[in-house]
């Protein structure tokens, strides 16, 4: 992928409204210089989402999110930094210009870009085919039917294939016989790829067309498979796409979970009775693409195959992929011969019946495995590759009841790493005193640029932190670190809702000597004893002073 020159990137961020772009995602409310409303990332009740709208900064007090416009960008619409500002730039109307390539690089951005054009205009082709059409009619007739209506089917930008026509009319537009077979849309003969089918189109994390997923219509259809996918192409690669992701991302990271189903219309028929979590895994068990992408937005996944053998198979496979990642895996069960798409009003109760990794696993087992001495050994490998947890315990205690297993067996049984250890995990907002005082300091020289100067004076070694002691040389620098793009939005934040202001910053940098000096004091030799104390005086002196 090229690079965009720091000068556009540069030129992109000052083009950004950032409320603009925050208030597609959460409704703001002006407050003084800032800008405050509900987080877009998790789910609250307070607002506690904090909008700098002049540095175009965004930092959340709840749950630590932070970072600039690109950042923001990242976040809500899974893009890399690249393609971040790319969306930026045509949002506000910026000529973007790119470090030097080869030509052959510059060639095939361009051919992608026209790959991209040509899908969406074959998009819209099969979207006027199925709403305006008098062959569109027994497909509208079908998809009402289903109970999908028109407003959910527009949304997902369904469409029909008529078999023809599409080809002629891409070319008149400029489109060539070449592009029109690398984008997946004619064979190799010149064809139209897709007979008369029922078109669902495809996209990436950006929204953009990529290829097509077609429906069987027709007992003549002389492609096999009831769905039929694009063939592989630049642009379409199925094991790293989720169907309706670029739809249901935001839902997905504020709700903290994705819902996997199997089947295009599922997705469909959950998100029009507002059921938003929900994507389709594209027919296959999971990728490790595929669990990559909704990682950058969720730990908890929850899947809902078909109840069948073949669906307990991609299950399996998906489970052990996303757990091996870290991932939160449980598993909806559905009555044999039913889909999400048969019931979608009742789908959210079934997610609280919904199993862990590894109870569905030892359940599988058991009902798979008819010679019980052998279910136990499965179960008992299982159980001994899972740390210990509540739900360890459950998969423990469906065993012993299917297997009547006595009380000395089941002692027998230990989880990975042996007995549980209990620990307490800090919230990122409990901050230890040291942390909060040198965050305290470098957010009031972010808030008054002119206390540089003064941190100037304070070292490196005055910073317990690594990340602190970084910050502190770019701000006396004045270089550029994108990793500390997040610590910038907090520290503004913070300066503005604890209303630091430099006097406050004065203080807090002499807290921080005064905090070295004692250090210093309790280890010092005896040589050293009086110089430091004096030292330590004279600090606690201008403290007093300042007050």
């Amino acid at each position: 992928m090229a690079r965009i020159k720091e000068q556009s990137v540069r030129e992109v961020v000052a083009a950004t409204d950032m409320v603009e772009v925050v208030q597609g995602r959460t409704p703001l409310r002006r407050a003084g210089p800032r800008w405050t409303g509900r987080c877009p990332f998790h789910e609250e009740r307070t607002p506690s989402f904090s909008v700098n709208p002049v540095e175009k900064l965004y930092h959340c007090f709840g749950c630590g999110k932070g970072g600039d416009a690109i950042t923001f960008v990242r976040e809500t619409e899974s893009l890399d930094f690249v393609e971040a500002v790319e969306w930026l730039a045509e949002r506000f109307r910026v000529t973007l210009e790119y470090e030097e390539t080869s030509p052959q690089l510059e060639a095939s951005r361009q051919r992608r870009d026209r790959l991209h054009a040509l899908l969406e205009q074959a998009t819209a082709f099969y979207e006027r085919h199925l709403w305006t059409s008098a062959g569109g009619e027994p497909v509208r007739t079908y998809l009402d039917g289903r109970g999908l209506l028109e407003p959910i089917c527009r949304e997902f930008r369904l469409g029909l294939s008529p078999g023809d026509g599409l080809a002629r009319k891409a070319q008149e537009k400029g489109f060539t016989r070449d592009e029109l077979r690398a984008a997946g849309l004619t064979n190799a003969s010149g064809r139209e790829y897709f007979p008369p089918r029922l078109m669902f189109p495809l996209a990436d994390a950006r929204g953009r067309i990529v290829g097509f997923q077609a429906r069987k219509l027709h007992e003549d259809d002389p492609l096999k498979g009831k769905y039929v996918n694009s063939p592989e192409t630049e642009v379409f690669r199925k094991s790293a796409l989720l169907y309706g992701l670029h739809l249901a991302r935001t839902a997905i990271a504020k709700q903290e979970r994705a819902v996997v189903v199997e089947g295009n219309t599922d997705v469909i028929a959950l998100r029009q009775v507002g059921f938003e979590p929900a994507i389709a895994s594209m027919g296959t068990a999971l990728t490790e693409r595929q669990l990559k992408e909704l990682q950058r937005l969720t730990r908890r996944i929850y899947l809902c195959f078909d109840a069948d053998a073949a669906g307990e198979d991609a299950t399996l496979r998906g489970m052990e992929l996303a757990t091996t990642l870290g991932l939160d895996v449980r598993v909806v069960t559905l009555p044999k011969g039913q889909d999400p798409a048969d019931a979608p009003e009742g789908f959210e109760d079934r997610l609280e019946g919904a199993e862990s990794y590894v109870v569905y696993r030892v359940r599988l087992e058991l009902e798979r495995t008819p010679d019980r001495q052998e279910a136990f050994v499965r179960a008992r490998e299982i159980l001994q590759r899972t740390e210990d947890s509540p739900e360890w315990q459950d998969a423990l205690r469906l065993l012993a009841g299917r297997l009547s297993l006595p009380k000395e067996t089941l002692s027998s049984l230990a989880p990975k790493g042996g007995a549980r250890t209990l620990t307490r995990e800090l919230s990122p907002k409990m901050l230890q005193t040291g942390d909060r005082l040198e965050r305290d300091a470098l957010a009031a020289c972010v808030a008054h640029p002119s206390l540089v100067t003064l941190l100037a004076e304070v070292s490196p070694e005055h910073f317990d932190s690594t990340l602190h002691r970084r910050f502190r040389d770019q701000l006396i620098d004045g270089g550029e670190d994108g990793e500390l793009v997040v610590l910038r939005a907090e520290l503004d934040a913070r300066a503005a809702r604890e209303g630091l202001d430099e006097r406050t910053g004065k203080e807090r940098l002499l807290n921080l000597r005064e905090r070295r000096l004692r250090r210093e004091l309790a280890a010092a030799e005896l040589s050293q004893f009086k110089e430091l104390q004096t030292a330590l005086a004279r600090v606690q002196e201008a403290i007093l002073e300042l007050g």
